[in-house]
């Protein structure tokens, strides 16, 4: 068994409180990314492509380049005027997929049920080694011999012989009615 005096425990917490706080603290909490990591401002709107909600709170490009401001420029003007090439260009600077892209499926339903199937089979073999290895042989009274015997006996008996068992025996011709 492991004893820690008071002053070991203090020393371990001493060091690892310094380097929760120290820049290599930062680092490991970062998962090594050489640095601490960029967390995204929840408070302003955020992008994302979505069936049901057709206009995003802001445009897909945030930063414009030299062609996408003059493109936009070009926007305010006639549209006669624009190429297609140029309407789809605009169209990427709001946008980043299109319904048809968004519609378009995935195959992720093939893994789905690929992994359904896989834990079916895997507890299925489960099932099939515990019954083999982990739980007894069936008891000798579920056997068929054994219940025919059990079957004679209650007949000979004459157990319930007014609704029950016996009522449906003929005992003359030795069959069932």
């Amino acid at each position: 068994m492991l004893h820690l005096t008071a002053g070991r425990v203090a020393g371990l917490l001493s060091r690892r409180g310094v380097a929760a706080f120290s820049s290599s603290g930062v680092k490991m909490a970062s998962h090594g990314h050489g640095g601490v990591t960029e967390q995204t401002d929840m408070s302003v709107p955020l992008y994302w492509d979505r069936l049901d909600t057709p206009l995003p709170d802001r445009p897909y490009k945030d930063t414009l380049s030299a062609a996408d401001k003059s493109l936009k420029q070009k926007e305010k003007g006639p549209w006669n005027s624009l190429s297609k090439e140029e309407k789809l260009a605009l169209y990427r600077i709001m946008f980043n997929e299109t319904y048809a892209e968004m519609k378009k499926p995935t195959g992720e339903w093939k893994t789905v049920l690929g992994g359904i199937f896989f834990f079916i089979g895997f507890t299925g073999l489960v099932v099939l080694w515990q019954r083999y290895y982990v739980y007894p042989p069936h008891p000798r009274t579920l056997d068929d011999e054994w219940q025919a015997m059990q079957v004679k006996r209650m007949l000979d008996m004459r157990v319930n012989p007014v609704e029950g068992f016996s009522a449906k025996w003929d005992y003359e011709k030795g069959q069932w009615k």
